[in-house]
Formats: C-alpha cells, sequence, structure tokens
C-alpha cells in the first residue's frame, strides 16, 4: 500500500565515457543508483523502492546497493518503455496507490520534488515535473541556423514523474511494442490528463562527463558535515598457522588469538566507523562472552559497521588501516586486503588504504608476539545526521 518508487536502471547509456553503464559509475564516492536509490528510501512518504535492471548488472547492482532495505531488482527489456512495464508488474504483489517512476540518471533528487509530486497525486492521474526553457532556441540545417523556434510554452520534462498505480499500469499494458519517450506520454497516449508540477535544477540528467562533474560538484557544496572516526586493535599470537589481516587469509607460523578470527585490521576499522557516528565501539554491538560470535569472520562486523554508518544518514568516502607488525609480510597481500574492505563496505577500491609498519623491533609487535592495527574512517553526511 502507499506510493512506491521505480527506479529505471536498466539502460546501457555509456556516453559518460567509461566504458560502462553511467548509473554504476563513481559519484562521490559512491555509485550513481545509490545516491538515486537513496533519495527515495529516505523519504517517508515512499513506502519501498523497486530498481528495473539489466540482465547483465546483477553483481554490479548488488555491490552498489549493499546494505539498503530495497524490493529484489526486476530485469527490463529491450527499451525503456518494456523495462517499466517489468517494473510495473512486479509491484502489483505490493498492490501500491501510487506510484513514482524515476531514472538512475539523475541522482540528485531533492526531498521538496518528491513532496510535490505525491502532494498532487492526490488530486491528479499523472504527475509531471517541469522546467520552464530558458534558452534561445534554433532549428539547424546541417551547421547553419535554418529559423527560431519561440520557446514560449516549452517546458523541459524531468523524473520522478508519479501516477495513479492501477492507471499507469493500465496505459503501459496497452502501449505494449510501442516507442514513448516517458511516462507521462504514455499516459497521454491513454488518454489521461497529466497535470505538471515544478522541477528541480538539480534533478538533471547525466549524460556526458561534464554532467558527472557537475553532480559531484553539486554533492560537494549541499554537504552538510564530514566526521572522522578512529580505531585501534590489538591480538596476540597463539599457536596456529594462519592469520586474518583485513579479509584475507594469510598462512603465518602463528594465529592470532581472539574470541572471533581476531582479524585485528577490520576490528580497528570497524571501531572507527562506530566511532565516526558516535556509535560505540565494537565490544558494544557485539559482545565478547556471547557465544554466537566466537570464531566468527570479522566482515560480519564491519558490514555492520558500514550499515550503521548509512542507517545515521552518512555514507563512508575514506577509510584507511595501518597494521603494525614484524611477521607476516603484509605487502604481497596488500591489493586483496583492499578489494576484500571495499567488497564488504560496496566502496570503490580507490577509497580504501591498506598500509603496514614495524616498530623497529621495540616494543610487543617488535619482539612478535602479536599484531597491532590502527584505523581511520571518514564520513560525510550530506543531510541532517539521524
Amino acid at each position: 500500500m502507499g506510493a512506491y518508487a521505480l527506479i529505471v536502471a536498466a539502460g546501457r547509456g555509456t556516453r559518460v565515457g567509461a566504458g560502462r553503464a553511467k548509473q554504476y559509475l563513481p559519484l562521490a564516492g559512491e555509485p550513481m543508483l545509490r545516491h538515486a536509490v537513496r533519495a527515495f528510501l529516505g523519504h517517508p512518504g515512499i513506502a519501498g523502492v523497486r530498481v528495473v535492471i539489466h540482465a547483465d548488472d546483477r553483481a554490479v547492482y548488488d555491490t552498489a546497493v549493499a546494505g539498503l532495505d530495497l524490493a529484489g531488482p526486476v530485469t527490463g527489456g529491450a527499451e525503456r518503455q518494456d523495462s517499466v512495464r517489468a517494473g510495473l508488474e512486479s509491484l502489483v504483489e505490493f498492490a501500491p496507490t501510487e506510484v513514482l517512476i524515476h531514472d538512475a540518471a539523475r541522482p540528485l533528487v531533492e526531498p521538496a520534488l518528491i513532496d510535490r509530486c505525491l502532494a498532487a497525486l492526490k488530486q491528479h492521474a499523472a504527475v509531471l515535473p517541469v522546467l520552464a526553457v530558458a534558452d534561445s532556441l534554433k532549428r539547424l540545417d546541417g551547421d547553419s541556423v535554418a529559423c527560431d523556434i519561440d520557446r514560449a510554452g516549452l517546458y523541459r520534462a524531468q523524473t520522478p514523474q508519479g501516477f495513479r498505480f492501477a492507471t499507469i499500469l493500465d496505459a503501459h499494458r496497452r502501449a505494449a511494442g510501442g516507442h514513448h519517450t516517458d511516462d507521462a506520454s504514455v499516459a497521454a497516449a491513454a488518454g489521461i490528463a497529466v497535470h505538471t508540477v515544478a522541477g528541480s535544477e538539480r534533478a538533471f540528467k547525466v549524460t556526458t562527463a561534464e554532467d558527472l562533474a557537475r553532480a559531484g560538484r553539486e554533492l560537494g557544496a549541499g554537504m552538510a558535515d564530514i566526521r572522522v572516526g578512529q580505531g585501534f586493535d590489538v591480538h596476540a599470537f597463539e599457536a596456529g598457522d594462519r592469520v586474518y589481516l583485513c579479509g584475507v587469509e594469510i598462512p603465518h607460523e602463528a594465529a592470532l588469538k581472539g574470541h572471533s578470527d581476531a582479524d585485528v585490521g577490520l576490528h580497528a576499522l570497524t571501531d572507527a566507523l562506530l566511532g565516526a557516528i558516535g556509535d560505540g565501539d565494537i565490544g558494544s554491538h557485539f559482545l565478547p562472552s556471547d557465544p554466537q560470535w566466537r570464531g566468527v569472520a570479522s566482515d560480519r562486523f564491519l558490514r555492520h559497521a558500514g550499515e550503521r554508518v548509512r542507517a545515521a544518514g552518512a555514507r563512508i568516502t575514506a577509510v584507511d588501516v595501518t597494521l603494525i607488525c614484524e611477521a607476516p609480510k603484509v605487502g604481497p597481500h596488500r591489493e586483496a586486503m583492499r578489494a576484500r574492505i571495499a567488497d564488504i563496505l560496496g566502496l570503490e577500491v580507490g577509497r580504501v588504504s591498506v598500509k603496514a609498519t614495524t616498530t623497529e623491533r621495540l616494543g610487543f609487535t617488535g619482539r612478535r608476539e602479536g599484531i597491532a592495527a590502527q584505523a581511520l574512517a571518514t564520513v560525510a553526511f550530506d543531510g541532517p545526521a539521524r
């Protein structure tokens, strides 16, 4: 019941120039799709969100939305219209009263725009956000101007476009096989009056590399709060033949002693993330005395910390781990560690740093009695913290 958001992300748009679908390109440290999805997930008027994806994109989609509370994705069709219809059909089980259909390539959706669409749907069956055309318009003949076009009454259409669910589902079913450019035109073709509301300059469509850079600048300009957390952890050696460091198993002459797998790197990073949002430490979330955590892989702890950051309304922008030990050698495993942390947290690898140092044979690490780790994590709130 209530309003659902259907986000269309099945396109192959590569004009941005990265050689891959633009909705998965990084924007301010996270995939573009994640920004679009989160705008609707965080809105009190939206009961649920579903994404329509390309059949080849399931793995990259799962990474892009890791930790978000979404309905499972649905596979789109050959054309956008086919993808939207597939998405609408998949929402029937939820019996929504309204649906907002949005392009994943518009990542900067403001709550006020969603508010306007939902409010208008109380009175109208179809709602389209628009912006007046401000520039002079010319029709060209080759490279030459053929004539002027009167811009009076001309508007740019945006998304999300809102509809009474049963109405737009029926319209899409009847329009199957057609070639409408957006869902408002599908509605109009079915005889449904389309009401307009004011759009938003921030809800522009990312089509080129310049658009992507603009979106990054917009996010940076609107950033309300940046916080840093620090973590530190130590584990002693015990009898064994391997250690776990930053999620990677490394053969060694001893093991690290701990209630879990004693991954000192992931433990320090977990504390850093929790510290950045003022949410206690690893011990307050996973009691050392609780038998359910005995021997568990520490990626569970780090993934939980990442989810807590997102639940607080923040996003992780960078993490940095320093391992302090004489042995084992970290260098040969550094890239695997970075990749593993990036996978757990849903980050670009470029946002993850793993380093190692020794204490010049001083102290307990210098005597090879154990391993220490320290970590820093930076998180950004794009709005008020929750």
